[in-house]
């Protein structure tokens, strides 16, 4: 693949002020601008070309900002529901399903869509930068930042919460180039992003970028770019559960670039977007008309973070606020943020594990609770296009198909901790890579 590939053609651009600029390597904000602001990804391509299934995800080159393929990527995988549908009614639901299911083509090892992530951002960096690539998560996004790397040689540190680790599995090893650390039990994703913040800053260490990488919400964008190609056109709805946001928000942009392209309707999504009760700081300030997130104590939140399901939806400050991010996606999609039950996300889990046949994630589940609900008080209709964004499933089939290996932690450290302490250790992990700090 590699050798065939040339860079894609693209420029990038401010949403707040519209201003057009080169990526000069890995820009995250837009240059000179004082607001917060998302770049996006601006392609000279206005009609995606689909290169074939051997392509792995990058057969939407077109519209990932890249430089090289990688090894192993999967793409998501869409078809029309049977099972679900029946029950609920629908005439026309479609399934994005990102994740393990070889019968239906689907051959995400990792199990979730934040490998989409991993591999575009992965395809963004080059050989050049020459530094160790650092990630926070609650779980999802480090498992699949860790196979990535691994596979392809690539320096990682990733910063997941203790209490998450369970969620770094495996069906090999992993290359010693990726290296875990953790905040102490008790913590969340919150604490692993402040982790991550300290060792992004230090030298030799560059950040990920979360929702400010262009590629990272180009990868999950290829979602609705496998949707809309396999159905043909855009849907009306869009059902997922956010952590971040960052996937709606992909979305929400592939939905522009669809209509730029023209050859599949002139709709824009409605982005039902969901979140798992108790733990709803998105859905309060949506409700609230507020685009500022609301206060939140520390403590509360931890609480309400050890109640949840859906660990991966523990995000405390989201890319909501800022210019482009969800608030703008739900003002300009006449979107909502819906909310669901532990006990509604497992009755779907279970609903559609009967129905259509592959156990979901937790967050999926979130998704497809609050589409039986937006069924039963009649947010949608039977003849309406929609489209289900499973963003992770197929992990308890591949467990039980394939033998599993767990990543452990190098280093666990206090919830507030030492930043000196940290610099010392972390620079201990990669002696090869780290120069000595004066």
């Amino acid at each position: 693949m590699d050798k065939t590939f040339v860079k894609t053609n693209y420029q990038l651009q401010s949403v707040k002020t519209g201003k057009i600029f080169n990526d000069s390597g890995w820009l995250l904000d837009a240059p000179g601008e004082i607001e917060p602001t998302l770049i996006r990804a601006v392609y000279k391509k206005k009609q995606l070309e689909l290169k074939d299934d051997l392509w792995g995800l990058y057969k939407f080159a077109d519209w990932l900002p890249i430089s090289r393929t990688l090894v192993g990527s999967s793409s998501p995988v869409t078809y029309k529901s049977e099972g679900l549908a029946a029950e609920l009614g629908l005439k026309n639901l479609w399934i994005t399903f990102s994740g393990y299911w070889p019968e239906k083509g689907a051959t995400i090892k990792t199990g979730s869509f934040k490998e989409t992530e991993a591999y575009s951002v992965c395809g963004r960096m080059t050989p050049e930068m020459d530094k160790v690539l650092v990630v926070a998560s609650a779980g999802n996004t480090s498992r699949a930042f860790a196979k990535v790397c691994s596979e392809n040689n690539i320096p990682l540190i990733i910063c997941v919460p203790e209490d998450n680790i369970g969620a770094l599995w495996f069906d090999e090893p992993i290359n010693d180039c990726v290296k875990l650390i953790c905040s102490r039990s008790g913590s969340d994703y919150f604490d692993a992003i402040h982790l991550s913040n300290i060792v992004a800053g230090m030298e030799h260490f560059i950040p990920e970028g979360g929702a400010k990488n262009v590629a990272r919400r180009d990868g999950m964008a290829t979602t609705v770019l496998s949707a809309v190609t396999t159905i043909g056109e855009i849907p009306e709805y869009y059902f997922q559960a956010v952590g971040s946001g960052t996937g709606a928000i992909a979305a929400w942009e592939a939905n522009l670039r669809l209509l730029e392209d023209g050859r599949f309707g002139s709709n824009k999504m409605k982005l039902m977007v969901s979140q798992n009760a108790p733990f709803t700081p998105m859905y309060d300030a949506w409700k609230a008309d507020s685009r500022a997130m609301l206060p939140l104590l520390d403590h509360v939140a931890r609480k309400q973070v050890e109640e949840i399901d859906a660990k991966v939806l523990s995000n405390r400050k989201p890319p909501y606020p800022i210019y482009g991010g969800l608030y703008d996606a739900l003002k300009d999609t006449d979107g909502d943020v819906v909310l669901a039950t532990n006990q509604e996300a497992r009755d779907a889990a279970q609903l559609f594990l009967e129905k259509e046949g592959n156990d979901i994630h937790p967050a999926a589940a979130v998704a497809t609770a609050t589409l039986v609900s937006a069924v039963k008080n009649g947010t949608v209709g039977k003849d309406d296009l929609i489209m289900l964004n499973i963003t992770g499933g197929g992990e308890q089939k591949f467990k039980h198909e394939k033998k599993i290996y767990y990543l452990e932690p190098e280093v666990v450290f206090d919830i507030d901790p030492n930043p000196e302490e940290i610099i010392e250790k972390v620079n201990n992990l990669f002696p090869q890579k780290i120069k000595p700090l004066v």
